[in-house]
């Protein structure tokens, strides 16, 4: 994620995030907003509301409740959510409310010290690089004074969750779920999705039984991640009762987690592989799939089968949300554990991920470890996933790039090296399918390395034949 340094504050392509009380201030939150403000004078007009809204980080609420100050001192007329809220709700409200867009505050599955503020435009996705370039370029003359507190006549509160959930019934088939009366375990871990992913699926006819649905600044001492380490009790829960499924978002429900019902914590990957199988096959569905680089080529083998169109983009979902503004695409997500599909907004949203996996069960009316297989074999797989996080200062990361463009090798570990992509970072795609991409963080001392194999046994190769060769790059100590 690129990012622009302005003094304390660190802005990336979707947002400012920072450890609260240190950079992430109230003073901050002031400047930031005051910046987005001056944004919002270039690209809307007054009679456009602007949303805030805000997860269940600790001060999350008073840090929105001050940049809903902030912005009617500037004239602006504000809603502001009546509880913690998905930032797909509030996305939605943004396009569907005809506002000025929407301020919400979260570091999204970031660890409990930090918050962040992140801008959703009125399309409904994440911001461009050409709104948050000039977001940034405004931050450095913006005041970080306290907002005076005399326009608050200006700001009401709304529910955004009535009509978030009408459109979501439009999206699922409500009917055909409840059919299959499904035995569904759910851990909110904390999150926004509470009260609203349990209230989806007690509609839909679920027999839902429900943890961790309250709000925990601390997320119980974990993290707001639905990956395998925090699922134990939902593991634990779907194996003990034989339930059909388990459903998790992380702490503001734009991601998702799925425990089939052997208590397998299922990867991104292999729920986007699913879903798109399911979209095409049980739903009648049709348009692009769109993945990023970081992201299985099993989709690419199934856009394939389909004769569907495949779009590669860079890291990062507001490139699948662009490309989702500009074409019919039938499902879009990345590695990390974001989706949205067609007919709905350009943002990743958890609540509807987890609902399509459900709705797959019923159509299908087989178990879900099933129906996974099933798509995997479909799309010629399995491929094997790996991810390294090498901790490199920033003159190591620029020796490895520099070695790799200039000199790419000709075979990583006994595997022919076919081409070079430069899209985000440097992506080498090998035989067999295979492929390894190393990308830079752009605000740590990160290299990553992304892999993709057809067997456990070369996975481990390449990360041994990357893991060696990175550090032989390591620059001379002076």
């Amino acid at each position: 994620m690129s990012a622009v340094n302005t003094g304390k504050i660190v802005f990336g392509t979707d947002g400012w995030r920072g450890l609260i009380a240190n950079d992430f201030t109230f003073a901050n939150v002031c400047k930031v907003t005051r910046a987005i403000a001056s944004y919002l004078e270039t690209a809307y007009t007054k009679d456009r509301p602007v949303l805030v809204s805000y997860d269940t980080r600790f001060l999350a609420d008073q840090f929105a409740r001050t940049a809903a100050e902030v912005l009617a001192d500037n004239g602006w007329n504000v809603k502001i959510v009546d509880r913690d809220c998905p930032t797909p709700v509030i996305a939605y409200n943004a396009k569907h409310l005809n506002s000025a867009g929407a301020l919400m505050f979260t570091a999204s599955h970031n660890p409990a010290p930090y918050c962040g503020i992140k801008y959703i435009p009125d399309y409904a996705g994440p911001a461009t690089k050409e709104i948050t370039d000039a977001i940034v370029g405004k931050i450095e003359t913006s005041s970080d004074a306290p907002p005076t507190g005399k326009n608050s006549s200006k700001i009401s509160s709304f529910d955004p969750k009535p009509d978030y959930l009408k459109f979501l019934y439009t999206i699922i088939d409500v009917e055909r779920i409840r059919s299959a009366q499904l035995k569904v375990k759910y851990d909110a871990l904390y999150s926004t999705s509470r009260g609203y992913l349990d209230t989806v699926l007690e509609h839909c006819g679920c027999e839902t039984e429900s943890f961790n649905t309250h709000r925990d600044v601390l997320f119980g001492g974990g993290m707001p991640e639905p990956k395998g380490e925090q699922l134990v009790g939902l593991v634990e829960a779907v194996k003990k009762d034989a339930a059909d499924l388990g459903l998790a978002t992380d702490g503001d429900s734009d991601r998702f987690g799925v425990v089939d019902e052997l208590g397998n914590v299922l990867t991104p990957n292999t729920i986007l592989l699913l879903l798109a199988r399911h979209l095409v096959k049980n739903k009648g569905k049709n348009g692009a799939i769109v993945r990023t680089v970081a992201t299985t080529h099993l989709l690419d083998n199934l856009a394939a089968t389909y004769g569907l169109p495949l779009y590669e983009t860079a890291v990062g979902f507001k490139y699948v949300g662009e490309k989702m503004r500009e074409t019919a695409v039938l499902i879009g997500g990345e590695e990390s554990g974001g989706l949205s599909v067609i007919g709905h907004i350009p943002e990743k949203d958890g609540i509807l991920a987890d609902m399509l996996v459900a709705e797959a069960i019923a159509y299908e009316g087989k178990p879900l470890s099933q129906l996974v297989e099933e798509a995997i074999s479909e799309a010629g797989g399995p491929l094997y996933n790996k991810r390294l996080d090498l901790h490199l200062e920033d003159a190591h990361k620029a020796a490895v790039l520099d070695s790799f463009t200039k000199n790419p090798p000709k075979e990583i570990a006994g595997i022919g090296v076919k081409e070079l992509g430069r899209k985000d970072g440097i992506k080498l795609y090998l035989e067999e399918g295979s492929w390894v991409l190393l990308r830079p963080s752009g605000t740590e001392p990160l290299m990553r390395v992304y892999m993709e194999t057809n067997s456990p046994e070369k996975e481990a190769k390449v990360a041994e034949y990357m893991q060696r060769v990175i550090n032989e790059l390591a620059p001379a100590a002076v």
